[in-house]
């Protein structure tokens, strides 16, 4: 299992509820600072990440995305 972080900037209040409806995600929450919501994604192989990523800056009011792969 492969977990990473993607860190988003969006001006949607409700971007993170959005963020869960993506399939492997796993968590996310709204935050504060540079970043408005963090999702917690999990998948079975790494090249997934870039599918899931790619999902989330599809939706409304995404403006853009960082993504912190697990380290072990």
């Amino acid at each position: 299992m492969v977990r990473a972080i993607v860190l988003v900037k969006s001006p949607k209040k409700l971007i993170a509820a959005r963020l869960r409806q993506v399939n492997s995600v796993y968590d996310s929450f709204p935050t504060s600072g540079q970043f408005d919501a963090v999702a917690i994604i999990e998948v079975e192989t790494l090249g997934k990440i870039k599918e899931i990523t790619n999902q989330i800056q599809k939706i409304n009011g995404v403006e853009r995305t960082e993504t912190m792969i697990e380290v072990q």
